[in-house]
């Protein structure tokens, strides 16, 4: 889906060629400095900088070579491996994949740590450069520290367990194997569809040896993203489909962003009029305000949207994966003539669900789709139907997000309404597990394209602080939200420390609820009674039942340096957001949220989850928990 092309002159002999003495480190790091991605005549540095964490496995290697080459290889000093990804692939997400970041670590639990961030990418399909220290090579000492031994393999190190959740990996054991290694690094890197974590194993005796490199690897090279267009034969038949539908719907998912399909979107909608919802990953790519946009969809969508999923008799997908949560399991589709036409860069995911497939990219599979049906509109009945539908939506978020000046305790969706009052189109919310992801999908009113920052695919506990630096890196001047439950900010707060280090004016809003609120309410639901879900002391019938736990997380942040307001009203509540917004520097807003079953909270689910439920138990509550887990499970269907 890329190609590299070069300003070379006419290649010369190997008796001719010009060549550098560097060690492997710092041809890779000088490598990196001359790398580029272009898409639509704009050109964009696609390493832009390295975070790194050293230790006997890179500091000779890698670390000397980011100090020989520190005026062309920016460096972010990180507090944790697995936050450095989440920084880097915040940073990818916020440039629409133009641009990544690198991330060396030493071997051992350096180099484990970088697994879950690179899951996380791979399954975003975000760009991510990984760069592990590895054991020797040369196997002077065997073994050395921190190496893992497996009597079965000679060749095997922790770093193998980076190879299921990588795009690509490749162990470099002698220098030259860098240079094709180096290469086939930013063509993944640089592609659509094969996109997500690239990992380059270094063993650490490699990094530190010298090779006589040809100059011709140093050459400044650009990667090109294409667009690739639709098939004709395939795009006839989409039109046809299209035509032919009563109730269209169209599913937008982060493809559209990634694309920067959000005009072409637009436009189809304006001159269709088909109502457009979309998934975590694609919110946003309407405007709130748009009258064809109808929310998010799925488990945590909008009753408009579901409701419009159930009836519809085409479902237009467009850059989405289809994952359990837009299909309620399953479940969400039920028209008994309901067709798919899935758009997607990617042909594994349009042939999903059956699909009428339409390989290409989303801005131009888009441009192509509207010329084919143009003149084509919704039917005036069906608009009128989602408009109002839309209008009584909004009218219940309105009553989600009201909440009186002196209120103490605010709820989670309050909380949201008080930064729906501030925030502009410039403000950037992160988000990624908890029950915020949820409140947000069906709740929140995006203002542009990029504003809605939830990684759902992997649902990361402890990414919102790190990516929310990788943001605010990639759109300096702008103010970026980290929205964190208690339980993700004891995930991962580390990376405070490197904004304040920094200077990077992040604003974490922290909600105080004692516990892993969404899990335990899906532990209600299916039987577990909430075992283990909330922050309290053990009591004697071996239960978390007992009082909050004494954690003060509004001191915690502030030793890590940050300036932070406690709000225990409402009013103090907007005033320490508007506080936090307008502040130069690392700022956290702390708040404790009511969490009682009495108060009235955002709308219930609209969709069904697959979570399966004990099937025998001699509790009553797993019981009828069971029950009604057969009960929906019934209407789950198979598209073909």
């Amino acid at each position: 889906m890329s190609t590299a092309s070069t300003r070379t002159a006419t290649p010369p002999t190997a008796a001719t060629r010009a060549t550098v003495r560097l060690t492997t480190a710092q041809a890779l790091v000088r490598f990196l400095a001359r790398q580029y991605t272009e898409r639509d005549g704009v050109r964009h540095r696609l390493i832009e900088a390295t975070w790194g964490i050293f230790g006997h496995g890179n500091v000779a290697g890698l670390g000397q070579a980011l100090v020989q080459y520190g005026d062309e290889m920016p460096f972010h000093q990180g507090r944790n491996e697995q936050a450095m990804v989440h920084a880097a692939v915040g940073y990818a997400r916020q440039s629409d994949r133009l641009s990544t970041h690198a991330v060396t670590t030493s071997i051992g639990p350096g180099a484990t740590n970088l697994v879950t961030g690179a899951a996380l990418a791979t399954i975003n399909h975000l760009p991510v450069l990984l760069l592990p220290g590895d054991v020797f090579a040369s196997r002077p000492a065997d073994p050395v520290l921190q190496q893992l031994e497996v009597p079965y393999a000679g060749d095997v190190s922790v770093n193998d367990c980076l190879r299921p959740v990588s795009k690509y990996f490749d162990r470099i054991t002698r220098p030259e194997q860098l240079i094709p290694a180096a290469l086939q690094a930013m063509r993944v890197l640089s592609d659509p569809v094969d996109t997500g974590a690239v990992t380059l194993a270094l063993p650490q005796d490699v990094q530190a040896e010298a090779y006589d490199w040809p100059e011709e690897f140093f050459t400044h090279r650009t990667w090109t993203i294409r667009r690739p267009a639709p098939d004709a034969t395939e795009l006839a038949a989409a039109a046809r489909a299209l035509k032919e539908a009563r109730r269209p719907l169209v599913i937008a998912g982060g493809g559209v962003h990634h694309s920067g399909a959000q005009d072409a979107l637009k436009a189809f909608a304006d001159a269709t009029r088909i109502p457009v919802a979309s998934t975590q990953a694609g919110k946003g790519a309407l405007r709130h305000d748009h009258p064809a946009d109808v929310g998010g969809v799925g488990h945590t969508g909008t009753a408009t949207a579901n409701e419009l999923a159930r009836t519809a008799d085409l479902v237009i997908g467009v850059g989405t994966r289809y994952t359990d949560f837009t299909t309620a399991s399953a479940t969400l589709f039920t028209d008994p003539g309901v067709r798919f036409l899935n758009l997607n860069v990617a042909a594994f995911d349009a042939h999903k669900l059956a699909a009428l497939p339409l390989v290409a990219d989303a801005r131009a599979g888009l441009d192509a789709l509207a010329g084919a049906v143009r003149g084509l509109r919704a039917d005036a009945a069906y608009v009128a139907e989602y408009t109002d539908d839309k209008e009584r939506w909004e009218h219940r978020v309105d009553a989600c997000y009201a909440a009186d000046d002196d209120l103490a305790r605010p709820t989670q969706a309050q909380v949201l309404g008080a930064l729906d009052e501030l925030v502009t189109g410039d403000d950037v919310l992160i988000n990624a597990a908890g029950s915020l992801p949820g409140d947000l999908h069906k709740l929140w009113r995006t203002r542009s394209r990029d504003q809605y920052h939830v990684e759902y695919g992997y649902s990361c506990m402890g990414y919102e602080i790190p990516a929310a630096l990788g943001v605010a890196l990639a759109a300096p001047g702008r103010p970026v939200w980290a929205l964190v439950g208690d339980g993700t900010y004891l995930m991962m707060p580390t990376e405070l420390v490197t904004a304040v280090q920094e200077g990077i004016p992040v604003k974490v809003v922290i909600l105080q609820n004692h516990g892993y609120a969404s899990i335990g309410g899906l532990s209600a639901s299916v039987g577990a009674e909430g075992f283990a879900t909330a922050y309290r002391y053990k009591t004697d019938e071996a239960a978390y039942t007992g009082a909050p736990l004494p954690v003060d997380l509004a001191a915690n942040a502030a030793s890590l340096g940050l300036d932070v307001h406690r709000a225990k009203t409402v009013r103090e509540l907007r005033e320490a957001l508007a506080t936090a917004r307008a502040a130069t520097r690392p700022t956290c807003v702390y708040v404790e949220t009511e969490t009682a079953d009495t108060v009235s909270g955002p709308p219930p689910a609209q969709a069904w989850w697959d979570v399966p439920v004990a099937e025998t138990a001699d509790r009553q509550s797993a019981v009828e928990a069971r029950e009604e887990y057969d009960r929906r499970a019934a209407a789950r269907r198979r598209h073909l």
